[in-house]
């Protein structure tokens, strides 16, 4: 393992222009984009060097049979979060989309009722209209409050929810993009009802490894045998680990007529998962802990410059600071950049973000700021916004 794994750090923009993911070419070279949720940080060592032996040996066929990846998650969780993981039950799809699209049509059928609570990662619904289920959103409720918890689960709509024949609630834990960590009584409380009303709970845990120091992220499937009985949990080391475009995740439950139920999904769904995302994420969970400290001490960093940058430059902003992953929720209503802030501030200022309204309708004055790069470039980014207005 390279030093560098010990102390990772952003490269430079330059050096940043040349990347070919989506993040580096959506947009012309003077703009700064801070929209997709993918990280500028180099991979970490053990990855780099699987990949690299994989395609010097010409190993790129199909992936076929691989105990590493149940092991590896199941390693990974039991260390992490106390969670016992049977690593037989950990399967592969090719994305956590995939993933949660072919659970619910195991599950569900079309015209079937689907709770989430927005302002929710985009691509919920487009997974709810491709199963073509009937969308039932219960928003969390902002208190306001900038000390503690400023979004709040509506209990009574959810209860009412559940009581209206509901029959799968797609939960993002950690909640993207609100940064927040759903407690244990929280989650507790989600499994009394699942159970009382026979919900199917997928819990989609892809940000759960960039959990802040002092806090504590609770696996869904840890909660014992009633949550085993109601939950089936969607992750991947893609966010984590930022291999999105290696196409590996896992499902998992603990449950036998769960797992029956999902024998039933066709083998397509771990076939078109990628040989390279397979390995590399086998790897990401069972020898790629330094290099995430590391990363989640970069975030940890940016997620308090950001609020002293907005404090000293733009104070009407309102940032709640989060407990996971690398987005910063931003509250741009005081400063009248219009009905899309997003545009506005492409334009006037050539900085992109991703614009609230596609998280949820009532956010069209919010933006997802990314935050995993340099603090150079964060601030950057906050002048861009400053200069802007």
């Amino acid at each position: 393992m390279g030093m560098s794994d010990h102390s990772v750090s952003a490269p430079n923009l330059s050096e940043l222009q040349t990347h070919r993911s989506e993040k580096w070419r959506a947009f012309p070279t003077d703009v700064l984009p801070l929209p997709v949720a993918e990280m500028d940080y180099p991979v970490a060592q053990p990855i780099r060097d699987l990949l690299t032996e994989m395609v010097a040996k010409s190993d790129l066929g199909y992936l076929g049979l691989i105990p590493e990846l149940g092991n590896g998650f199941a390693k990974f969780a039991g260390k992490r979060w106390n969670w016992k993981v049977d690593p037989l039950q950990v399967r592969a799809a090719t994305d956590v989309g995939v993933a949660v699209v072919e659970v619910l049509r195991v599950f569900t059928k079309p015209g079937d009722s689907i709770l989430l609570s927005s302002p929710v990662y985009q691509n919920f619904y487009n997974w709810i209209n491709e199963t073509k289920l009937n969308l039932v959103d219960v928003p969390f409720e902002r208190t306001g409050d900038e000390s503690a918890n400023p979004w709040e689960i509506n209990w009574d709509g959810i209860e009412k929810a559940y009581a209206s024949g509901l029959k799968a609630h797609l939960l993002c834990s950690p909640h993207n993009p609100l940064g927040r960590i759903y407690s244990k009584e929280e989650l507790l409380r989600i499994v009394a009802l699942a159970k009382k009303y026979e919900v199917l709970v997928i819990s989609d845990e892809i940000h759960a490894p960039l959990t802040f120091k002092g806090k504590e992220f609770v696996p869904m499937l840890g909660l014992g045998g009633d949550a085993e009985s109601v939950t089936v949990t969607v992750t991947a080391a893609s966010k984590g680990w930022n291999i999105a475009g290696l196409k590996c995740a896992i499902i998992v439950s603990q449950n036998e007529a769960i797992n029956a139920r999902l024998s039933t999904m066709p083998m397509a769904v771990h076939y078109r998962a990628s040989l390279l995302g397979g390995f590399a994420t086998a790897v990401a969970f069972s020898e790629g802990e330094v290099w995430l400290d590391s990363v989640i001490e970069n975030l940890d960093h940016n997620r308090y410059m950001i609020k002293e940058l907005l404090s000293s430059q733009l104070p009407s902003v309102r940032y709640h600071i989060p407990d996971n992953g690398y987005l910063a929720w931003l509250d741009l209503e005081a400063l009248n950049l219009g009905e899309n802030p997003t545009d506005t501030l492409l334009a006037k200022g050539r900085v992109a973000f991703n614009p609230g309204h596609i998280y949820g309708k009532q956010c069209s004055q919010y933006v997802r700021l990314n935050f995993a790069t340099s603090p150079t470039i964060i601030t950057e980014a906050i002048h861009r916004i400053a200069r802007a207005i």
